[in-house]
Formats: C-alpha cells, sequence, structure tokens
C-alpha cells in the first residue's frame, strides 16, 4: 500500500507522546477506607485485614493483627456481642459474615499453638502503672502498657483473676481454660499480680497514687440493683451476681425445683441457663416485649430451646410465701424505651394482673458501680464515675475505664476502653512513648463503592451448637468452633471493604495503561496519561480506589 492509499488513521508512531493526562479533571486515589465493621467494633480491630490473611491460611499473621486491638480474640469471639456483623456491608448482599466465629477460629488457634506475646522492649520507660481489677478493662490495659515496657502491678480482691469473665459468665458460654491461657499471655508478659488484694477507699487509693506513676480504676460494676419490693433477707431470694458467683465456683444450688428469673438481659440468660443446667425449671420475667429483650437474640433462642419459659412485657407487683411455695402476683405493662441507654418507661396495663408460683426468684436486673469508696477523692456522673475523653478522672495520674465509668456494659467495649485509657496513661507518663497519630479521617467503606459482580452469593458458615439433649446436665460450651476449611470458605465471603486486595484489577482494565504495579505491591498512578475515566475505580472490587477532584 503507498502513501496515497494509507488511512490518515495509520500510525507506526508510539502514544507514549499522547498525554492524555491533560484531558482529566479528576485523579484515581488509592486510600485504604476504613470499614463499617472496623467503625463498630468496640475495640477497634482491622477486622477486613485480618480476615484477608485467615483466607490466606497465614493464621499467625491473622492473629497478631487482632492482638494489636485485644488481646482475648479466643474470649471475644465467644462472647462478644458482634455489632461488626451488624454493620457488616455483607449483608446487604446475602448474609453478614460470621466474623466472630472467625475470630474464635483464630483466638482457639493461637491458644493450641501455644503463640505467645513478644517481650516487652529493652529500653522500656522505667514508669509503673498500678491497675486496680483485673476484668477486661483492667487486663487489656495491662497488655497495651507493657507492650510498651511500663511496668504494671495489678491489684485484685478475688482469688483468681478474670473478674466478670471468671466470676459471671457460665462455662458454657466461656470455657474457663480459655479465659485462663488467654490471661496467662498476658501476666507471662512480666506484669506483677497481688490477689486477695482490695483497695478499699480513698486512703488505700492515694497510697498507690504515691507508690506509682499513674493507676487505672477499673473495679467494675459490683453492687447488685435492688428489684423493689422484693425482701433480699428471705432464703428464697437470691441476688443473680452470688448466684452466677457461686455456681461458676461449682456451689451447689440451694433453691428451689421452680426458679423465677426476673429481667431480660444477658445475665438474666445465663442466670436462667445454668439453673435450667443444675435441673430446675425455670422462668423468666421481663418487662421488655420479647422482641425488645435486651439479651443476644441467640440466648433468647438458646434459652428456648433448653425449655425455658419467657413471660415478657410484665412485672412483678408482690411475692408472698404459701404452703406449695411462692405466688407473685404480676401485672402486664407497656414498655417504652428512653433516650439513653438504660433508660425506659413502663405503664401497667388495667385490668391485666395475673399470678405467677416458684419456689425462689432471682432478680437479675444490672449492676451498678461502687462509688461510695472513692468519693472522698472522685467525682461521680450519674450512675458511674467522670472521666474525660482520656479517661482521666479529675485526680491527677488517675485513669478509669470499664463498668465503673461506663453505661456501655459489653465484655469487649471494655476491653476497647482499657487499651484507649493505656494509650492515655503512656502520654501522661512517658509523652516520647505513648504520642500516637491521628487517625485518618476518611469515610468508611460503604456498601455502594462494592462492585458486587467479583462477589457472588455464598452461603454463611455458621458455627453450630451442641444438641439441646446434650447441653443440659453440663456446662459444656454450646457453640462449637469453625473447622479449618469452614473458617477459609468464611474468611472468603469478606468484602475485604476499602482495602486492597492487589487484585490487579485496576491495572489490567485501565485503557490508558496509566497504572504501574509497584514491586513492592500497589500501584502508583502515571499522572501523564490518566485521562480520570473512573474504570479502575468502578472494576474495584474492594472500593480501594476512589477518583479525587484535580486541584
Amino acid at each position: 500500500m503507498d502513501d496515497m492509499q494509507r488511512s490518515t488513521l495509520w500510525t507506526d508512531a508510539l502514544s507514549e507522546n499522547r498525554l492524555t493526562g491533560t484531558w482529566r479533571n479528576e485523579t484515581p486515589d488509592y486510600r485504604n477506607l476504613p470499614s463499617p465493621c472496623l467503625g463498630a467494633c468496640p475495640v477497634s480491630g482491622r477486622i477486613a485485614d485480618w480476615i484477608g490473611k485467615v483466607e490466606k491460611k497465614d493464621y499467625r499473621g491473622a492473629w497478631e493483627t487482632l492482638v494489636d486491638n485485644n488481646p482475648f480474640p479466643a474470649i471475644a469471639g465467644r462472647i462478644c456481642h458482634h455489632p461488626c456483623e451488624t454493620a457488616c456491608n455483607r449483608a446487604q448482599l446475602d448474609e453478614t459474615v460470621s466474623i466472630c466465629a472467625l475470630e474464635r477460629f483464630v483466638g482457639d488457634t493461637a491458644l493450641s499453638e501455644g503463640w505467645a506475646f513478644p517481650a516487652p522492649p529493652a529500653n522500656a520507660p522505667a514508669q509503673s502503672v498500678a491497675i486496680i481489677g483485673s476484668g477486661p478493662a483492667g487486663l487489656s490495659a495491662a497488655y497495651q502498657l507493657r507492650r510498651a515496657g511500663v511496668g504494671v502491678t495489678i491489684y485484685e480482691s478475688q482469688d483468681q483473676l478474670g473478674g466478670l469473665m471468671r466470676y459471671g459468665i457460665p462455662a458454657y458460654r466461656l470455657e474457663k481454660s480459655i479465659l485462663d491461657g488467654e490471661i496467662a499471655r498476658i501476666i507471662d508478659m512480666g506484669v506483677t499480680v497481688k490477689l486477695n488484694t482490695e483497695i478499699t477507699g480513698a486512703a488505700g487509693l492515694q497510697e498507690l497514687r504515691v507508690r506509682h506513676d499513674a493507676v487505672y480504676l477499673a473495679t467494675g460494676a459490683s453492687r447488685p440493683k435492688p428489684l423493689p419490693g422484693v425482701d433480699y433477707d428471705q432464703p428464697w431470694v437470691q441476688d443473680s451476681a452470688d448466684f452466677l458467683a457461686a455456681t461458676n465456683a461449682g456451689q451447689d444450688c440451694t433453691l428451689g425445683a421452680h426458679v423465677l428469673v426476673i429481667g431480660g438481659g444477658s445475665a438474666a440468660m445465663d442466670v436462667a441457663r445454668t439453673a435450667r443446667r443444675l435441673g430446675r425449671k425455670v422462668t423468666v420475667l421481663a418487662l421488655e416485649p420479647e422482641a425488645m429483650l435486651p439479651a443476644q437474640r441467640a440466648e433468647v433462642i438458646e434459652a428456648t430451646e433448653e425449655g425455658i419459659e419467657f413471660v415478657t412485657g410484665a412485672m412483678m407487683q408482690s411475692a408472698e410465701p404459701g404452703t406449695d411455695g411462692l405466688r407473685i402476683r404480676c401485672t402486664r405493662v407497656d414498655f417504652k424505651r428512653g433516650t439513653t441507654r438504660g433508660a425506659f418507661n413502663i405503664t401497667p396495663v388495667e385490668d391485666s394482673e395475673f399470678t405467677l408460683t416458684a419456689d425462689a426468684i432471682i432478680p437479675s436486673i444490672g449492676q451498678d458501680a461502687d462509688l461510695s469508696r472513692w468519693q472522698d477523692l472522685l467525682a461521680g456522673d450519674g450512675p458511674v464515675l467522670k472521666a474525660d475523653a482520656s479517661w482521666h478522672t479529675g485526680l491527677d495520674g488517675v485513669f478509669t475505664g470499664g463498668d465503673v465509668a461506663s453505661m456501655d456494659r459489653f465484655v469487649t467495649q471494655a476491653i476497647g476502653m482499657g487499651k484507649e485509657a493505656a494509650r492515655s496513661i503512656l502520654v501522661y507518663i512517658a509523652p516520647d512513648v505513648g504520642a500516637a497519630d491521628a487517625p485518618a479521617d476518611d469515610p468508611e467503606a460503604g456498601f455502594s463503592v462494592i462492585n458486587t459482580a467479583y462477589h457472588p452469593l455464598a452461603e454463611r458458615n455458621k458455627p453450630q451448637n451442641a444438641d439441646v439433649t446434650a447441653r443440659l446436665g453440663n456446662f459444656k460450651e454450646v457453640q462449637q468452633s469453625l473447622d479449618q476449611s469452614q473458617a477459609m470458605t468464611e474468611a472468603s465471603r469478606c468484602f475485604s471493604c476499602g482495602t486492597c486486595t492487589y487484585c490487579d484489577n485496576c491495572y489490567f482494565y485501565c485503557p490508558d495503561m496509566a497504572i504501574t504495579k509497584l514491586d513492592g505491591g500497589g500501584y502508583e498512578i502515571k499522572s501523564d496519561y490518566c485521562k480520570g475515566c473512573g474504570l479502575c475505580v468502578a472494576e474495584c472490587p474492594t472500593g480501594a480506589i476512589r477518583m479525587q477532584e484535580d486541584l
């Protein structure tokens, strides 16, 4: 073909000199965004990161990522109220990812493999911190402080560590060997422990403040909230905390054959299901209608499976002993939630009275923090201790957290508070060590940025429960762990929202070949050639790229 016949569109020249980047007004921005599950997580765990490592069978890496924020993955994987699963983007496609079950799998793997935390740094600050209380908040703070090399002494009033996790949660939900294993790892980092040592008041607190560079007060909520109209001196009444502490310690239950548990929260479910395992007939009486019970839904379902009767939307008016046991007068109520946590309003329904019978009553309507012992030194904020955003009380060098300082009464909430307080304590005693980068203020990667074409529908792998007939009469764990195959399959369902998985979609789909793969991982935009078409953003499976206006 001669030059006269050649098309004017034909050229043998390279396109490198065609700087199509001048056409654009937006540029792709590679930036890992926080996932909704991270935003909902009480410990701010990097969930998408560690689940991605599970999918690749890097279980050690997944555990190390998990324990950066939470030293108790095996515990949290059993008892966390998992708000992360409610926030999970996958729920808008088919079903949420079983994040809690995956966390348990990783935590159990770590225990079975004997993985330990690294030794504290040798060039650590010489300061020391006293921690009063060894529940989830206190132990979490101890862990984070020891990671930084700070000396830690725990003062615990009981003869074993664990607080609520040991004395308030039955073994069918949290096997004590799991608790012991995850606590031991923290103590092995060089934590000094003083058991059977109760700090009873202001004088003891002041003495610790003199002996240590800071004090973290995490004594929990140990004072039972009394139920009006109940005489706690009667032999047929036992407080829920006392009941759980006694039964968790292996003591016999001396209550009658039929127990009435009053309350609708997780503690009430623990009491009811424990009594059921001890051979009692159990009825639960709760103010809330069934759909509004504060206990986790799974707990209510499992309790019902175990033969526990629920009487909801009602309250006790009086209890009187008779020849055939207790006669408990009740009335139906109209229950309305209040505007703040724990607040509610009830209106008795006219002409709705009825009577229940039982042999014993166990009120389980919550517990309050005992603020009276600190009242000469520390200010209260309603039912909890007053603290600022860094968990610093009004007394210099004294920090607080957990149930004594918050109405967020969940184990993982307390773990998160302990982590936050430890960082504040580090800033207070060793600013050079404790200073942390401010968190990035990036928007969450919502469902709309996920390209679901790359995520086919897949059935959720749910942990199985022990058969109902096998549960009663023993305290073996009800919920079972995922096996390795199930864990890997479930991990593959995670969208990895906002996190680049280096899938190369952007690299292959770019029509201008304006994306370069970096040797160390990741990608770089050739600004001279990217014309801002946005195809890389559209084809990103995880929403880890967004268009940003050129300035």
